[in-house]
Formats: C-alpha cells, sequence, structure tokens
C-alpha cells in the first residue's frame, strides 16, 4: 500500500482522485472510485441546479459509505450562477472535501472552515499554487500543461511544474495532467506530489457515465489527437481533436479580427454534453488530454485503481530498488 501525506489528511485508501469534470462526474463514477479506495469528485455545474446537486450528493452517498467529494468551478459566466447556493449545498449536504477551480476560493474558505471543509484548489502555476495555500487550502491540485481542460497560459509540463511547486509549497500536492497508470504515479511521487489526479483515464472506464464510442476514441487515439483553443483570448483549453476543434483552431488563428462570438456556436456546453451522451463524435467538442497514448483499455474503476496500485509497488519495490543497488 502507498501510504502519503495526502491519503493519510483526506482519509483515503490509495493517492488517487478523480478530478471535476463537467458532464462526467457524477454518482455512479465518483461512488466506484470511493468504493476502490480512490476519491472522487462531483462536479457541482453538471448539476442544473443546487437542489439537483443536494440530491445528486444524496444519491452518491446511497452507493458509497467512503468519502467523497464536490468540485466547485467558479468561472465568468453570461448567464448568472449561484455559486453561493451550490457552496451551501455542498456544506448542507454533509460533504468535507470540496475541489475548487477557476476563480480565486478565498470568498468561501470561512464557509468551508466554518463546516469542517478540507479545501483542493487546482492550479497551474507555482504562484497560484503559493496564492491557494496562503487563503488556507488543505491541499492544491496542480495541473501541468499536459492536461485536458484548462493547462492555463504558461504552458509548463509536469516534469517541471511540479518539482518547482514544490520546493515552495508545504501542503499536500496532487498532479494533475498526463497521469494513466502506475509509472505516472512512481513519477509524480518523485517529482514531489503527493498522488495523482485523472480525467481523462477516468472518462475510459466502465462506470464512466459517457457512450461507448467517446470510451472508444479514447483508447483508438494517440497522444498527438488533442487541440489547443481559445489561446487567442487566453482562456486556452485542450481538447479532442475532431472536426470542429479543428475549425475553431482555423477561426483563431486565420481572422485577425475573431472574437468568441465568432466560435461560439461550435463550441457551446449543450452540443459538447449531447456528444458525451450519443456518441456522435462531430456533434461538438469535449475536452480530452495527452494521456490518451497510453490508454489501452476500458476497465472497470477498481481494475484500474488496483492496476495503478501494484504496478508502482512493483516499480518502486523491484525495478527502482535494482537500479539503485
Amino acid at each position: 500500500m502507498i501510504k502519503t501525506r495526502f491519503t493519510e489528511e483526506f482519509g483515503i485508501k490509495h493517492p488517487i482522485v478523480q478530478g471535476g469534470m463537467q458532464w462526467v462526474g457524477r454518482a455512479e463514477l465518483v461512488s466506484a472510485v470511493a468504493n476502490a479506495g480512490a476519491l472522487g469528485f462531483i462536479t457541482a455545474l453538471t448539476q442544473p441546479t443546487p437542489e439537483d446537486l443536494a440530491k445528486e450528493i444524496k444519491r452518491c452517498r446511497e452507493m458509497t459509505d467512503q468519502p467523497f467529494g464536490v468540485n466547485l468551478t467558479i468561472l465568468p459566466t453570461v448567464k448568472p450562477t449561484p455559486y453561493d447556493e451550490y457552496a451551501r449545498a455542498i456544506i448542507d449536504g454533509g460533504v468535507k472535501i470540496v475541489e475548487t477551480a477557476g476563480r480565486n476560493p478565498e470568498p468561501y474558505m470561512p464557509w468551508f472552515k466554518e463546516a469542517g471543509v478540507k479545501v483542493i484548489h487546482k492550479c497551474t502555476s507555482v504562484r497560484h499554487g503559493v496564492k491557494a495555500q496562503q487563503v488556507g487550502c488543505d491541499a492544491v491540485s496542480m495541473d501541468g500543461f499536459e492536461c485536458a481542460g484548462h493547462p492555463g497560459e504558461d504552458d509548463v509540463p509536469n516534469l517541471v511544474l511540479l518539482p518547482a511547486a514544490a520546493d515552495q509549497l508545504t501542503i499536500p500536492m496532487i498532479a494533475s495532467g498526463g497521469f494513466g497508470d502506475g509509472r505516472g504515479l512512481v513519477a509524480a511521487l518523485a517529482l514531489g506530489a503527493e498522488g495523482i489526479n485523472m480525467g481523462t483515464r477516468f472518462m475510459a472506464t466502465k462506470e464512466a457515465p459517457v457512450h461507448e464510442n467517446v470510451k472508444r476514441k479514447l483508447v483508438d487515439s494517440n497522444e498527438r489527437d488533442t487541440q489547443l483553443v481559445y489561446r487567442k483570448f487566453r482562456n486556452t483549453a485542450r481538447i479532442y481533436k475532431n472536426d470542429i476543434a479543428k475549425r475553431v483552431h482555423e477561426i483563431e488563428t486565420t481572422k485577425a479580427d475573431a472574437t468568441f462570438e465568432d466560435i461560439k456556436e461550435l463550441v457551446v456546453g449543450v452540443k459538447g454534453r449531447s456528444l458525451l451522451e450519443t456518441g456522435e463524435m462531430e456533434s461538438g467538442v469535449w475536452s480530452a488530454g495527452t494521456v490518451m497514448g497510453i490508454i489501452k483499455d476500458i476497465p472497470t474503476v477498481k481494475e484500474l485503481v488496483e492496476r495503478i496500485i501494484h504496478d508502482a509497488e512493483e516499480l518502486i519495490n523491484q525495478r527502482l530498488r535494482r537500479i539503485a543497488n
């Protein structure tokens, strides 16, 4: 068994996290992750209202008696989002671990601290990690350039980002972006992290609530099949390189005066949700990371977690010790 500060402080068996994923972080997947001894997160904004989030928390609790958390991503939106009410739903639901992302979580820290909630903040740079530590976060999830979703604007991969952050942080750090097997876990630990966060890899599991076509696409693709978009607007996102993603990139890079309005209809969220549900792979855009290059199968969550831990232990106990000797 691999124990770290993170497993000890957050009360989980394995140093593996399933972070929040829009439309994917639902009770079916989160409870499976929890039952496998890892830490899963329900995605708050996948639920239409705070009331729906409360129901999803209750549903997840009926499926597991192990710790799980809720992701609350705070971003500017065209339509006002009742973030305060979502935060209250998390607290009232008895959830004791929150993953925050987007804006600085400082306004909500007094609420969470008073309720005994531990906060993990997702960061894409050392400076943001240091700030999260300063405002009282209990841990950070450091997202390297390899990750799906929003990797930030600095383009620093984990091989440099993780040790640079470890040099300045005293709270536990989870490594995110490009992790999907035991080798990655061992590497993350060596670089100063206390565990790994996986999103794309958990999508390619039996319990992930996405269409089988999406899972097969993850298996059949490689590390070059992602596309960076929104760079022009300094809101970079890494998504799967389908024809729509290529079109978005083309508009951004060839139209000098391009605005978000020029691509809005191509990337609207409801189309991405439809793609994940229907498996119509050109109906929208969806987040995917470079870790696709090492995804070779669609196991159960339990099989995946146990394999990662087994392979990591074997690597530590056999190959690395043999080299050291």
